[in-house]
């Protein structure tokens, strides 16, 4: 039974889908102002490596990862450039897309944009004004009515009576209470807008992800994923309007992971140790980006400097050299085994190197001891090939080391085919 934790219960419980066999999940994905970042990478990588796992492990896996592609950043780098929202974010998904493949980070199964689900967005805004969750300011904005919504805070954990003492209200601002929170924005002067029942403008940030995700995996779907971060007030948020709107318990799941601290510090612009992925993989590469985000536990923080991205590209070069030699020892097998008992132990040890692995993983996919029991692999795998084998049990141990590798941490994924001929290899 995979076990994950869960951030609304804080423990970790089984994983038991809504449609048994099948798995629907949501992640917030980019806001398109800029390339991302490597604490954004993370988030991207820790939740495409538990697509994967779900898929291997057998599920039928609907992954949807929305684009913020209007938002008051994206208008700013616009108006800074003195080009439209819609060229920024154009060229800045096309950006993602290139990290992202860099990284091994598999497409989404649908990508939806705010721009193409407007009116999902206004048809669940109209659902929340007419139900009386949400209510229209004099100035044309529209805000949920937090109050109407008693389980208000239950993803964080905080009770609505201390969020509401922390909040502050601007006066001009036409909310009913100081936690209320907008779910369409009325259209300032030189900014992208929609017409909608209360006039031009455009969405909340929060009740794109409640619109996009429900209607691509229903009212109620498994798992929502996103960094911690996110947890309040953005999902917080998502969980009262769409509960609100729909009379229905939102996902099942929420995932969150970790931050990414730089050499010990939190990593911003005003420390200046604030690095995108496109500036670390020029020097690095993208793989042991990669390979750092999941040699620690997607919940755990993570540090980054260079003595640890040495490290990552040490310990891949391991990885390369086993499958290198294992590709070695294939094409030079012997026609026959000279010990069938040996092979036959071998493939009993490759068989608990899985175990381990999946033994691991079904732990809250805790990819750093599944890390571990692919380097024992390696060893054994080493040990094995020290003197010429036949070629079944070789075969055996490169599909295992490509599943647990490749197809679920993704990892490997630039390996080149040698073309030295068999001579000058021999």
């Amino acid at each position: 039974m995979i076990k994950l934790y869960d951030t609304r219960r804080r423990q970790k419980v089984d994983f038991e889908p809504v449609e048994p066999g099948k798995v629907s999940m949501y992640v917030c994905g980019p806001t398109v102002y800029n390339r991302i970042h490597i604490g954004n990478a993370r988030t991207f990588i820790s939740f495409d490596m538990i697509r994967r796992y779900l898929s291997w492990r057998g599920f039928d896996v609907t992954f949807v990862q929305n684009v913020t592609d209007v938002d008051d950043k994206i208008i700013k780098k616009a108006n800074e450039e003195g080009t439209t929202a819609a060229e920024i974010a154009k060229r800045y998904i096309a950006e993602y897309k290139t990290d992202a493949h860099g990284l091994n980070v598999m497409d989404a199964d649908v990508h939806p944009t705010v721009t193409n689900c407007m009116d999902l967005i206004i048809d669940i805004v109209k659902k929340l004004v007419d139900s009386g969750h949400a209510y229209a300011a004099d100035n044309g904005d529209v805000y949920f009515r937090t109050s109407s919504f008693p389980e208000y805070g239950k993803l964080s954990g905080q009770p609505i009576e201390e969020l509401q003492a922390g909040a502050r209200i601007d006066i001009n601002d036409g909310k009913e209470e100081p936690l209320d929170f907008a779910v369409w924005k009325a259209a300032k002067p030189g900014e992208p807008y929609w017409d909608s029942p209360w006039g031009k403008g455009r969405p909340g940030w929060h009740i794109e992800c409640s619109a996009m995700s429900c209607h691509y995996l229903g009212e109620t779907f498994d798992l929502h994923c996103g960094g911690q971060d996110l947890i309040f007030p953005h999902h917080e948020n998502e969980i009262a309007q769409s509960e609100a709107a729909n009379g229905k318990p939102f996902a099942h799941y929420w995932m969150h992971n970790g931050y990414i601290n730089v050499d010990n510090k939190k990593m911003s612009k005003s420390l200046g140790n604030f690095f995108t992925v496109r500036e670390v993989a020029e020097k690095y590469g993208y793989e042991p980006i990669k390979y750092m985000m999941l040699s620690a536990h997607y919940r755990s923080p993570i540090n980054y400097n260079l003595t640890i991205i040495e490290q990552c590209k040490a310990a891949l070069e391991r990885l390369h050299n086993c499958r290198d030699n294992l590709d070695f020892a294939i094409k030079n097998a012997l026609p026959e085994t000279a010990d069938a008992a040996a092979d036959e132990a071998f493939k009993q040890q490759v068989d608990s190197r899985k175990a381990q692995f999946i033994e691991a993983m079904d732990d809250d996919l805790n990819t750093a001891d599944g890390i571990a029991a692919v380097f024992d692999l390696v060893r054994d795998i080493n040990t094995f090939i020290a003197v010429p084998r036949a070629k079944e049990a070789l075969s055996y141990a490169s599909e295992m080391f490509d599943r647990l590798v490749t197809d679920v941490l993704g990892l490997l994924y630039d390996r080149k085919e040698d073309n030295l001929d068999t001579e000058i290899e021999a």
